[in-house]
């Protein structure tokens, strides 16, 4: 048994034990990030001028990984998600699409590092929000936990790449 999924039976077999559990772990799985891109408008409002580029940035890399990097990963190695394949407890609907790498890990990631360059302990806190955000997705059913780890690495060389690009131009 690999390690991969192993980890996966673990995280998911505490899904439907406990009606509190899986009530905070569909919140982070679904409804949370919202919630975190929110957070990002708010702290903007601190110094607009000083993070509007933050904001630039950070959703530019959040989106060049979860439909640049993210979409050509998945169109070379179509990976079934662990619903497909296995007996899962599944506590959210969800397309049977490509798993690999996960795009809500890629998306949060490439935010979170972005955030951090400009502040490490904002940052901190967005990089904690997606790792919620992603345990969640796992817990849930809906990703393995390679999805997960490839996701978060795709997010955040994402993050460094549009830093690194495009602080040198403007």
């Amino acid at each position: 048994m690999n390690i991969n999924f192993y980890l996966f039976q673990y995280i998911n077999g505490f899904a439907g034990k406990w009606v509190w559990l899986d009530v905070l772990g569909i919140f982070f799985a679904r409804y949370f990030g919202y919630i975190l891109a929110l957070s990002l408008f708010l702290f903007l409002l601190k110094d607009w001028r000083k993070y509007r580029l933050m904001l630039i940035y950070g959703f530019s890399a959040a989106i060049f990984a979860r439909f640049g990097i993210t979409e050509l990963i998945r169109w070379f190695w179509p990976r079934p998600r662990p619903f497909a394949e296995n007996h899962v407890n599944l506590l959210l609907d969800h397309l049977n699409q490509a798993a690999f790498p996960s795009g809500h890990a890629a998306f949060f990631f490439a935010l979170s590092t972005v955030v951090y360059f400009y502040n490490k302990k904002t940052g901190y806190l967005f990089f904690i929000a997606s790792f919620l955000i992603c345990f969640a997705r796992v817990f849930c059913g809906i990703h393995w936990p390679c999805d997960i780890l490839a996701g978060a690495l795709v997010g955040i060389f994402s993050g460094w790449l549009i830093l690194k690009i495009f602080r040198k131009k403007f």
